[in-house]
């Protein structure tokens, strides 16, 4: 069986490795074709690069393309951009953009594997030196070969993880930031009263929040110099367009593969299209959400590396379902972890759920312990059913481990007074008797 998977990253090369190890019995071609020169690499990592917690680029590398040729048996080609799918015959189509011919390319199974590309409104003066989006390592490069001495202001557009992580980033290379966003909070994923922690911990670090404005263009001769809003022009010596992403699927457009969610591949439970014999995985495909029971679009690595897994088994015909996420996420932003699972309020009302909330002042360490390390969490649940629909924590430390308690009782649809009655652990300079989730669980009405 000769199968054909479009893009190198994450939920390709996971479906790749799982075609690979459940292969004894037979023989599978393998061809990866991936548009960049970089496979396998973990892109979370790029802003902490910039800020010089991770040394290099070099070390976000999981394996090269030479590691999967030579000791996996995977003809893993770089700089092979697909430009049209032939779906009748059981063709790719592409550009070699290292040879400058055209290829093509013969399959029998298809995974399309292409991820998400950021999003860059065609503003007026977009083209401007300066001006750079993140997403690859040689994104960051020019980034960081562009952050000469005389890089001084450094504006943001967009509020969202990219544009925290690296506002953090450039103000630890000395960096005055500016954020501009066109809504009124940054992290639109935390409720706005949790929110404000989220504003106040950038003002602390100095930089500069610039809301409900909406970019409309840049000015400079050569170089970026200036950014116009409906409201104001600001100075600038670098911007960063952090808007968000959408699915790389353009090529797909006549195949008859059913794309939603601005162009986000839909897929069952198998990763299986609405093609016989092509299947999708990760950025550039729909994810279920287990709380709103719906297919859903919320691109993150952990969703990528667990499409793919499930891709490469039904490829070999081994049956494993995807069953779906709760869409838990955390991010550090500074001196605070903001972490977030299930639904927010936002959500709750666009797909109608009756809620109730409660939230809690508290610390992550028992009281008389430590008084430096506040934490606020925020659980929603179900009026009628009680049962828990989503949380938000914000604070300095113990975030991560409550966060993924919450994801756990998400997913397995635990009620809010299920939650009072978990065995959780206890020792003075972890926790209290009573853990903040169980402590506003007990609050709740």
């Amino acid at each position: 069986m000769k199968v054909v998977i479009i893009g190198g990253d994450a939920a390709g090369m996971s479906a790749a490795m799982q075609i690979v190890r459940n292969s004894e019995d037979q023989e599978h071609n393998i061809i990866t074709l991936e548009r960049g020169e970089i496979y396998s690499y973990g892109q979370c990592g790029l802003p902490y690069v910039l800020s010089g917690n991770v040394d290099s680029t070099d070390d976000l590398i999981a394996r090269n393309p030479e590691t999967f040729r030579n000791k996996y048996g995977i003809d893993s080609r770089i700089l092979h951009e697909v430009t049209r799918v032939d779906c009748d015959h059981r063709v790719v189509y592409g550009v070699n953009h290292k040879t400058g011919k055209d290829f093509e390319e013969s399959y029998d199974r298809l995974l399309i594997a292409t991820g998400a590309d950021p999003v860059f409104p065609p503003w007026e003066g977009r083209n401007l030196k300066g001006i750079h989006t993140l997403k690859t390592i040689p994104d960051l490069k020019g980034i960081m070969d562009n952050m000469d001495p005389s890089v001084e202001r450094v504006t943001i557009v967009g509020g969202g993880y990219i544009g925290l992580e690296m506002a953090e980033a450039f103000v630890k290379q000395n960096k005055q930031v500016q954020m501009i966003d066109r809504g009124t909070q940054v992290a639109k994923i935390f409720d706005e009263d949790m929110g404000k922690f989220i504003h106040e911990e950038a003002e602390r670090h100095g930089v500069k929040l610039t809301l409900g404005e909406s970019v409309e263009g840049f000015g400079g001769t050569d170089h970026v110099q200036t950014i116009t809003t409906d409201q104001g022009n600001y100075d600038t010596d670098l911007v960063l367009v952090a808007v968000g992403v959408a699915p790389n699927t353009a090529f797909l457009e006549g195949t008859g593969v059913y794309t939603s969610y601005h162009g986000a591949i839909e897929v069952n439970a198998f990763m299986e299209t609405s093609i016989l014999d092509i299947y999708a995985a990760g950025d550039c495909a729909t994810q279920f959400h287990r709380i709103k029971q719906q297919n859903d679009y919320v691109p993150l690595g952990t969703h990528a590396n667990k499409q793919g897994q499930i891709a490469g088994l039904s490829i070999v015909n081994i049956r494993k379902p995807y069953k779906g996420m709760v869409g838990t996420s955390i991010l550090k932003f500074f001196d605070l972890t903001l972490g977030r699972t299930g639904i927010s309020s936002r959500e709750a009302e666009q797909d109608h759920f009756p809620i109730k909330t409660v939230t809690l002042n508290s610390t992550h360490a028992a009281g008389y312990y430590s008084k430096d390390d506040p934490m606020t969490l925020k659980l929603l649940y179900h009026e009628e059913k009680r049962t828990l629909l989503g949380g938000q924590i914000i604070g300095k430390a113990g975030v991560d481990k409550r966060i993924d308690v919450l994801a756990t009782a998400l997913y397995h649809e635990m009620t809010i007074d299920d939650l009072v009655d978990l065995d959780l652990s206890y020792s003075p300079p972890y926790n209290s008797v009573w853990d903040p989730i169980q402590q506003a669980a007990r609050r709740a009405e």
